[in-house]
């Protein structure tokens, strides 16, 4: 799974917020690349998928890199740092829904590596 876990939760493509059914979410929403196959996919200019690497975990701080994938190429890419202690993104992503999908993939990380490396 690109977040370490089957997710559940509110899409955001499209209109308006929508919670997608279990195959929908299985299938789309937690492998990406749902562009041309949901209807709700209609955004050109924005990437299908995004991909999580813990870069780093050292000193209470985990570097996280992604990279936004349009087409199955890299479109975007970026990093982020999570700090064991608050608990929080530094920098905060500039998207919101990525920013969620990174707590998202940090969240697995931390349930099958709880101490850093």
């Amino acid at each position: 799974m690109p977040l370490g876990d089957v997710w559940r939760g509110v899409c955001r493509a499209g209109a308006s917020p929508f919670v997608p059914d279990d195959a929908t979410v299985s299938e789309l929403c937690n492998m990406g690349y749902a562009a041309g196959r949901c209807p709700r996919c209609l955004a050109a200019d924005s990437g299908d998928a995004v991909r999580f690497l813990i870069a780093q975990d050292r000193d209470q701080v985990i570097r996280i890199e992604y990279v936004v994938e349009r087409d199955h190429h890299p479109y975007r890419r970026g990093a982020l740092e999570y700090q064991r202690t608050p608990g929080a993104l530094t920098p905060l992503a500039e998207d919101p829904v990525l920013e969620r999908q990174a707590l998202a993939y940090v969240g697995s990380y931390l349930r099958r590596r709880p101490v850093a490396a």
